[in-house]
C-alpha cells in the first residue's frame, strides 16, 4: 500500500530565465482527491555568467552541451542543498526537479533538460525524480506541456488554467479529456526587448502601455503557421529565435511599439485559443504581474472571470505541479496525459535517482 501523505521539494527553471523556483510542498490524498500546501518558497536568480551560458546553449556543440549539463547539475544540486539546509527540511520523500530546457524539438524526437544527471541525487543526498519529458517524446509526444495533469487534480474548479511564463500555455477539459497546448511566446520575447532598454523586464507592462500597435507587424505575427496548426503542439526557444524575433526585427520601430504590438498579439492568441469565452480562468506565472497584458486579455475576454491567485500559487505553481508529478512517479501512477502531449498512451514518466 502506498502512503497518503508526502513531503517533497519542487524545483523548476523556466525558459524566461528568471531563475530557479524551489518550493517545500505537502501533498495528501483524501477520498481519492489530492490536496496540497505550499510551505517555504524561494526563487534564486541566475548570475550573469549562467544567464549568458543558458542563452547561448542553443548554439553549443554536443561536447559543450555535455559539459554544460555536468556544470549545471553541480550548480543546481548546490542550490537545492542550500534550500534544504536553510529551511531545516527533514525526512523529504523526494526532490522533484524539472531541470532547465535547452533544446526542445519533439518533431525530431529531441528534448534536452539539463541538470537531470544521476549525480544530482548524490550532490543533494536526496531521492531525486527528474527528466519528465524524455519518455513522452520517445512515445511520439510533444514532451509538453506536462502541467495539465496537475491542473486537473489540483485546480479543477477553473474552466481554464493559463500559465504566462516564457510561453503561454493553457489546459482545460474537453469531452472528458484534458487538453493543453502552448499558445505563444510571452516573457521570452517581452524580456528580450526590455533588456535592450536596460531593464530585466517590463514592470507591470508600463513600457508596453506607452507604445503604439503596429498593425502590419501584428498581422504578420498572427499569420505565423504555428497559430493555425491544431494541438497537441508546443514551443521552444527555437521558435522565438528562428521565427518571431527575425520577423519583429524586420520593423524599424520603437521598442515601446514592438512591446505594445506583441502584447496585443499575445492577448489575441489567448482569446482565440479558448473555445468558450466565459467561465473562470486561472492565470499564473510571471506574466500575471503584467497589468497591461491582463487589461488587453480582458478586452478580448470580457465575459471571462480572470482570477490571479495568491502570490505563492501564482509564482510557484509549476514547481508545485512538478512536485505532484514526482509524487505520482513514486506511486507508479500516470503523470503524463497523452490527450495533452499526443503520445501513444498515458504513462508514468520521470527518472528516480537514489543518493
Amino acid at each position: 500500500m502506498f502512503k497518503e501523505s508526502y513531503q517533497v521539494v519542487g524545483v523548476m527553471s523556466g525558459t524566461s530565465l528568471d531563475g530557479i523556483d524551489l518550493a517545500h510542498l505537502y501533498f495528501s490524498l483524501e477520498n481519492g482527491v489530492w490536496n496540497y500546501q505550499i510551505g517555504n518558497c524561494q526563487m534564486v536568480s541566475y548570475p550573469n555568467d549562467w544567464l549568458n551560458k543558458l542563452k547561448q546553449a542553443l548554439h553549443y556543440s554536443n561536447e559543450e552541451l555535455q559539459n554544460l549539463n555536468n556544470d549545471y547539475t553541480q550548480y543546481l544540486g548546490k542550490i537545492i542543498c542550500d534550500f534544504v539546509q536553510e529551511n531545516s527540511l527533514k525526512n523529504l520523500d523526494a526532490v522533484c526537479s524539472h531541470g532547465h530546457t535547452i533544446l526542445h524539438q519533439p518533431q525530431n524526437g529531441l528534448t534536452l533538460q539539463i541538470g537531470n544527471l544521476p549525480e544530482i541525487a548524490t550532490i543533494t543526498n536526496q531521492t531525486v525524480i527528474c527528466d519528465f519529458r524524455v519518455q513522452d517524446v520517445e512515445l511520439g509526444g510533444q514532451g509538453a506541456p506536462l502541467v495539465p495533469i496537475g491542473d486537473r487534480m489540483l485546480f479543477s474548479e477553473y474552466d481554464y488554467c493559463l500559465n504566462l511564463g516564457g510561453f503561454s500555455n493553457v489546459s482545460f477539459e474537453e469531452n472528458g479529456k484534458r487538453i493543453a497546448f502552448d499558445i505563444s511566446p510571452v516573457n521570452t520575447v517581452l524580456n528580450f526587448y526590455a533588456n535592450q532598454m536596460g531593464f530585466d523586464y517590463d514592470d507591470k507592462g508600463e513600457i508596453a502601455h506607452s507604445g503604439k500597435i503596429n498593425t502590419v507587424l501584428l498581422e504578420k505575427l498572427n499569420r505565423i503557421d504555428f497559430y493555425h496548426t491544431k494541438y497537441p503542439k508546443s514551443l521552444g526557444m527555437e521558435f522565438v529565435n528562428g521565427t518571431v524575433l527575425p520577423l519583429m526585427e524586420e520593423f524599424s520601430i520603437e521598442i515601446e511599439d514592438k512591446l505594445a504590438t506583441f502584447i496585443e498579439h499575445i492577448a489575441l492568441q489567448i482569446a482565440l485559443a479558448l473555445l468558450k469565452k466565459s467561465g473562470k480562468l486561472l492565470v499564473t506565472g510571471g506574466g500575471a504581474y503584467h497589468l497591461f497584458l491582463l487589461e488587453r486579455m480582458k478586452y478580448y475576454l470580457h465575459e471571462m472571470e480572470i482570477v490571479v491567485p495568491d502570490t505563492k500559487t501564482l509564482e510557484f505553481k509549476e514547481a508545485l505541479i512538478f512536485g505532484l508529478l514526482g509524487v505520482l512517479r513514486l506511486r507508479n501512477e500516470v503523470n503524463v496525459l497523452s490527450s495533452v502531449t499526443g503520445a501513444k498512451n498515458d504513462h508514468c514518466s520521470g527518472f528516480v535517482y537514489k543518493p
